[in-house]
This record gives structure tokens, C-alpha cells and sequence, in this order.
């Protein structure tokens, strides 16, 4: 059986969309007054939304979706939404819902586990293509191996860092909606061909937004070790260098 069931689905109309949504909560009297930010960061740790809350001058917008805030400082044009869960379906819901409102670039920063041996904790990530091992971006785009960030939003994230003064590497990662079913089979067969890390929303996000036709891009910072026998877990460790991703992301919309 191919998958999804109808396996062309992306060439057909959806029922409802965004923009439904958006109509329904006018409807509701639960629509926000705000104009659209030009960019948004997405968070999927919860200590990294607190650490942002706490240092940083934002405001909470109600009626937006899940916990969204804009940054005073820029006037608007950037906000981050955090506390929504993690996921590719819970990314891609939260991308249709907020380019739908009119928001076009979105970076989503996160924690990843190494494939390759010379990555070490705290190092940063730019994710430059992600292998779909998850359901949802077959839903957007035709079936292929990659979906890819957008490019040019990719290189300002890439010359940010660079201007920061902060090393990284770019490479492929591989998106998996099941990290329970990580199999040491798999883990061996995506080292032996260079992918250097595995996360859970990646190829997601870069294939709703291409769908979308807005911008997206992904950083990671290393939280785990997966060996062909045995995993090594450090997410107690990542505070800091999530602080770091977040910080590149905000340094990329301004710069934008």
C-alpha cells in the first residue's frame, strides 16, 4: 500500500486550510490585534520559552495560538512560540496556522542526537537538508529522500553565526516521528552515510513551508549520543547552548 493512502494527495485541494481557521476564530471574537510578525522562532523546550520569558522584554499576545509573545524591541516584526508540544505534526499545524496569519520566515531551533562521533555537546547544528522518515511531509510535497530549508534564509542563519563569531556545522539530518523505535539497524546505516544528526520535526517544517511557498529554517544543539549499541543522554546539559540557538535565530529575523 503506498503511503499516504492516496499517495498524490499533495496535487489536491484540502478541505479547510489556515485561513479557515483564522475566519472561525473572527467568528469567535478570538482573533488578535496585532499585525502579522515578519518572522517567528519556534521552541520546543520548555525551559528555553522560561530562560526567554524571564531575560528578554516581551509581550504576551492572547489569541494567537498555544503561548505566543512578541519581542518589544522589534517592533512587532518578530514573535517565538514555544509550549506547543514536539513533533512534526505539531510543527506542521503551528507553521499552517501562523503563515496562514501572514507570518514568512520561521526558524526552529531545538535539540538533536549525534550520528557522528566528532560531534560533541553544545555544538551547533545547521541543518542543510533532513531525510523524511516521518508521515506528515508526505502530505505536502511529492515523495522524496530530502526536504530542504530554504535557501536563502539558511545562508543569513549561516552568516549570522559566522558574524557572532560561533563555529558550527551544516549537514543532513534525519527526522523520525518514533525516537523509541531508533533502531540500531538505521543508526548504523545513516552513520555509514554521514548524516550527523537525528531529530523530530526538521523535514516537516522545511516541506510544509515550501508547500506554503515562506521561508524556514532549522538549528540544532547536540543533546544525545546514539551508538550502534548503546545512547548516551545530556539533555540536562543543553540549557546553554539552547540559549545560544535561540540567540541566532533572533540575530537572523533582525538582520532580515
Amino acid at each position: 500500500m503506498p503511503f499516504p493512502n492516496f499517495s498524490d494527495k499533495y496535487r489536491e485541494t484540502p478541505l479547510l486550510n489556515g485561513k479557515n481557521f483564522w475566519e472561525y476564530r473572527k467568528k469567535m471574537g478570538r482573533y488578535p490585534e496585532i499585525d502579522p510578525p515578519k518572522g517567528v522562532i519556534f521552541t520546543f523546550q520548555p525551559k528555553l520559552m522560561d530562560y526567554i520569558i524571564k531575560n528578554y522584554r516581551v509581550k504576551k499576545i492572547e489569541n494567537v495560538i498555544r503561548e505566543f509573545y512578541l519581542f518589544e524591541k522589534s517592533q512587532g516584526n518578530i514573535g517565538i512560540c514555544g509550549n506547543f508540544g514536539i513533533g512534526a505534526p505539531s510543527a506542521a499545524i503551528l507553521l499552517e496556522e501562523l503563515s496562514s496569519f501572514g507570518v514568512k520566515w520561521f526558524i526552529s531551533v531545538g535539540t538533536a542526537g549525534a550520528l557522528q562521533k566528532d560531534l560533541t555537546l553544545g555544538n551547533i547544528v545547521v541543518c542543510d537538508r533532513a531525510i523524511r522518515d516521518e508521515g506528515t511531509s508526505y502530505h505536502y510535497i511529492p515523495g522524496e529522500k530530502y526536504s530542504l530549508p530554504s535557501q536563502g534564509l539558511n545562508n543569513k542563519i549561516i552568516e549570522t553565526i559566522e558574524q557572532m563569531g560561533l563555529e558550527y556545522t551544516s549537514g543532513t539530518s534525519w527526522t523520525t516521528d518514533a525516537p523509541f523505535r531508533e533502531t540500531i539497524k538505521e543508526i548504523e546505516h545513516y552513520k555509514e552515510e554521514g548524516v550527523l544528526t537525528v531529530d523530530m520535526e526538521a523535514s516537516a517544517v522545511f516541506s510544509v513551508a515550501y508547500a506554503l511557498k515562506v521561508d524556514a529554517g532549522a538549528i540544532f544543539t547536540i543533546s544525545d549520543y546514539l551508538g550502534e549499541r548503546d545512547w548516551k543522554p545530556y539533555f540536562h546539559l543543553t540549557d546553554e547552548h539552547l540559549q545560544t540557538l535561540f540567540k541566532i535565530a533572533i540575530n537572523t529575523l533582525t538582520s532580515i
